[in-house]
């Protein structure tokens, strides 16, 4: 530890000797609870350090260094990200779900290396969490980036550097210690409980929860404003390289403990090198049995050649190396009882069955509720209340009841219909035909009304920021909003009689609400929440028609002359602007100075890119699959979920699915992400 003595120096040589020890002495602490996972100090010794840093930079600027502890926080918000291109592929793995399907590997893994002796293999825990990599120069942190279509990602540098766990500077110690270049691959996750902690923190703003770990930690690291990053508490593990330059290593399980030598964490404690298939079925098992007691989440185990010269040997497919795989586990089940079944009520009036539950443990996380989706679901299942039945997080997310145990029904057991009346407002509930659900028909009933502004501030609607689900609760609940027009009187005096809003946040909200208002024309007329128009519907409907006036006075035989617009929503366009209270609502939106405007210039003649043009998406791309969509639909385009031989373009990422094969059967195009953004133009920014 450094003495006061030392402090007190004044000499400028002096201070930049002090700088240096302090900095070495934050990074030995970092590497002791990031890499170690033994901390030697206390939060508030370490936090003391830091500060005397930040206070002798401050004072000798000259001295400060890119590698310093004190460069991670406080850069600026950016407008967007650049491209980061991978000198060598990043490649994801092939997954197997069996043992059998393991044996398969490892057939061929010794055929094609023509040996017959049992394979040296190391398993590592696979981390629910997003892939990135990060280039070091001379032992400095220069670059890092998300996977994207494994050619191309995101360059997230000033969101990287917010991370403790990841050094600015690598130690120089171990054997990749004299290095010029290293490319180091890994996982950004975060553990259960910043997630938990992350989750209330928003669940107190009145912002929705992320629905894991996996979103939050992506959606993390994609912040622009690095600041927001820094609190999210994101932890990094690092897996393999890509380039490296005057490497000293020659197997994976060397490589793990070398990274950590640099200060680079790794999961060595969960790593086994494990000889032939019997010991790493062991492994895999153990840490199957210990996956719900580990600090992160993981959904497998990889299992990788340990000879790093033989993974060269082996070499890569298309879309995944030969020399290792992901090893997935069973989707965690458990069993519980239903207590009751319970209904909720959507914006557009649907009626969704909850099963509620006894608390029970599904992975790691306890679960009280489950979706049963609709009558035709339930009725498949015969699922009722009392039932003792099986649950699953589907894809170790939502909740679902997989089987009713119906051996130990209670005789007096009965099959459970959704009531024909809103158990919100008391009004009919009806089904229409080729409906799943059932309706309230209330466009006034409180339960539609939450949903329905919750619809309208949403960011792909009129992007209300500040306005989230505890406050719109609030609102409707003290008769402030009765439709979303109402959003556009309140004033900051109104907001202030709310619980826990202070002055600052009421002007705030007040500022969004005034900023929504140039919202654009298809955004806009999503807003309205009209039943069976998206996204891309809405953006159609602007696109031929041009103005709202011309939308309503459409018959449905004419909005069916629109490619990609059916009977049905059709329909339900001109059902809602029969509506004499939507008309009166939209009117009292513009009257409050709500005043859409198109999503390109038409006076300057400016055209949609992909105008009509049909797109699919397959495989992970760098773009949030949200974000991909809306940009498709903002150049013109529409998309689709499925291939068909209408489809004009398949935008192919990283590890795509059985659509690119649809694609190649019916001769349509597949296009990469960088296509895609090429076509669109400035649009993708």
């Amino acid at each position: 530890m450094l003495t006061e003595k030392n402090s007190q120096i004044n000499s400028p040589d002096n201070f930049k000797e002090e700088i240096d020890l302090l900095r070495s002495e934050i990074r030995h602490h970092d590497y002791m609870y990031y890499v170690l996972d033994a901390p030697e100090i206390s939060d508030r010794e370490y936090d003391d350090l830091f500060r005397k840093l930040e206070r002798f930079e401050n004072q000798y600027p000259e001295f400060r260094s890119p590698d310093s502890p004190t460069q991670r926080i406080g850069g600026e918000a950016i407008e967007k990200f650049g491209q980061m291109t991978h000198a060598i592929p990043m490649l994801s793995l092939a997954n197997i779900f069996d043992s059998g399907e393991l044996i398969d590997f490892d057939t061929r893994v010794r055929k094609l290396l023509g040996t017959s002796t049992l394979i040296p293999y190391v398993l590592e825990p696979k981390l629910d969490g997003i892939a990135i990599e990060l280039i070091y120069r001379d032992g400095i942190l220069i670059t890092g980036g998300t996977r994207g279509d494994g050619t191309t990602g995101e360059d997230v540098t000033p969101n990287i550097k917010t991370i403790k766990a990841i050094p600015l500077g690598l130690r120089s110690r171990g054997p990749l210690s004299d290095i010029g270049l290293i490319e180091v691959r890994g996982e950004i996750f975060m553990t259960r409980s910043a997630f938990d902690s992350l989750n209330k923190e928003r669940d107190e703003l009145g912002l929705p929860a992320f629905a894991n770990p996996r979103n939050a930690a992506a959606g993390s690291i994609r912040q622009l404003d690095p600041n927001v990053t820094a609190q999210r508490r994101l932890r990094f593990y690092a897996h393999g390289v890509g380039r490296i330059e005057r490497g000293g290593v020659s197997t994976q399980m060397e490589l793990l403990n070398a990274l950590n030598d640099l200060g680079i964490p790794s999961n060595v404690e969960h790593a086994r090198l494990c000889i032939g298939l019997e010991e790493a079925l062991i492994h895999y098992n153990t840490l199957a049995e210990i996956r719900n007691s580990l600090p992160f989440e993981i959904d497998g185990t990889v299992i990788k050649v340990n000879l790093l010269e033989w993974q060269d040997q082996l070499g890569a497919k298309s879309r995944s190396p030969r020399w290792a795989v992901a090893y997935k586990f069973a989707p965690v089940q458990a069993e519980t009882r239903i207590i009751r079944i319970e209904v909720g009520v959507g914006r557009t009036g649907a009626l969704t069955p909850v099963a509620i539950m006894e608390p029970v443990n599904v992975g790691g996380v306890k679960i009280s509720r489950a979706t049963l989706h609709n009558q035709d679901e339930i009725d498949r299942k015969d699922v009722r209340e009392g039932d003792v039945v099986i649950i699953q997080r589907a894809g170790d997310v939502i909740p679902e009841v997989v089987k009713v145990k119906t051996e130990l029904r209670s005789p007096v057991s009965h099959p459970y219909e959704i009531p024909n009346h809103c158990p919100v407002c008391g009004s009919e509930a009806v089904r229409l035909k080729g409906q799943a659900a059932k309706r309230c028909v209330n466009s006034s009933c409180p339960a539609r009304l939450k949903e329905t502004i919750k619809h309208f501030s949403s960011r792909a609607a009129m992007d209300i920021e500040g306005l989230g689900d505890k406050l719109v609760e609030q609102l409707v609940d003290k008769g402030l909003i009765k439709d979303p027009a109402d959003i556009y009187y309140m004033d900051v005096d109104s907001l202030l009689s709310l619980d826990r809003m202070a002055e600052k946040s009421a002007t705030n909200l007040i500022n969004s609400i005034r900023k929504s208002k140039s919202a654009t024309m298809d955004r806009f007329l999503f807003s309205l929440g009209i039943p069976l128009v998206g996204e891309t519907v809405a953006r159609l409907l602007v696109q031929s028609f041009g103005d709202m006036d011309s939308i309503r006075a459409k018959s449905a035989a004419e909005l069916q002359e629109i490619p990609g617009i059916g009977p049905e929503v059709a329909q339900s366009v001109v059902t809602f602007f029969s509506e004499p209270r939507n008309i009166y609502m939209i009117d009292r939106l513009v009257s409050a100075g709500v005043s859409p405007g198109f999503p390109v210039d038409h006076n300057h003649g400016e055209s949609y890119p992909l105008k009509r043009k049909i797109f699919v998406f397959t495989g992970s791309i760098s773009l949030a699959r949200n974000e991909a969509k809306r940009i498709a639909v903002r150049a013109g385009g529409v998309v689709a979920n499925s291939v068909t031989k209408k489809t004009d373009y398949v935008v192919v990422g990283s590890d795509p699915g059985s659509k690119l094969d649809k694609a190649r059967e019916l001769g349509v195009k597949a296009i990469t992400e960088s296509e895609f953004k090429d076509m669109v133009g400035g649009l993708s920014e």
